[in-house]
């Protein structure tokens, strides 16, 4: 008898944990964001490539005169290159590999400025991405927010709620 109390009881406290297992999960709130979308589709994402493109404009015209310059010349002394003499030829190749040189230097220092830069704009974004998300967990009692995930079901997808909240932030 003291033996099948035991069970009773312990058959009891078991079925207790089991009927507040389903209660916590259901408390449990989580959320997605896919952030490159975010960084895509933001008002302030838009911004920040708009600032750029503005700010290196004008290098990126320079460079890319340059470039068509060097083709001209370079398909100039293609077609002059039989007509003239060797020594001619000989300075003038001397000549269009330095333009090369040149070029390919000031549109690698271009491209690593350009990089440098549009990596501090994403900094700063995804600094104010992280803020706001962590505001919308906190308002909306989110217990954990991802970023990255095999799978997840559409209706923990919080992409728009994050975007609306950093455009609404921006303004």
């Amino acid at each position: 008898m003291k033996h099948l109390s035991r069970s009773l009881a312990l058959a009891l406290v078991l079925g207790g944990f089991a009927a507040a297992v389903p209660a916590y999960a259901q408390a449990f709130k989580a959320g997605f964001i896919h952030t490159d979308r975010v960084f895509r589709e933001s008002s302030s994402a838009k911004t920040a490539q708009s600032k750029l493109e503005q700010e290196f404009a004008k290098r990126d015209k320079e460079i890319t005169e340059q470039g068509n310059a060097l083709k001209a010349a370079t398909d100039k002394f293609e077609r002059d290159a039989p007509t003239l003499s060797e020594s001619q030829r000989q300075a003038r190749q001397r000549q269009l590999v330095d333009q090369d040189r040149e070029f390919q230097r000031k549109r690698r220092e271009f491209q690593e400025d350009l990089n440098a830069r549009k990596n501090e704009e994403l900094n700063l974004l995804g600094e104010r991405i992280n803020k706001v998300v962590k505001q919308l967990a906190e308002q909306e009692k989110y217990d954990i927010i991802v970023d990255q995930a095999v799978y997840i079901n559409p209706q923990h997808d919080i992409t728009d709620k994050v975007i609306k909240a950093l455009n609404g932030a921006s303004k």
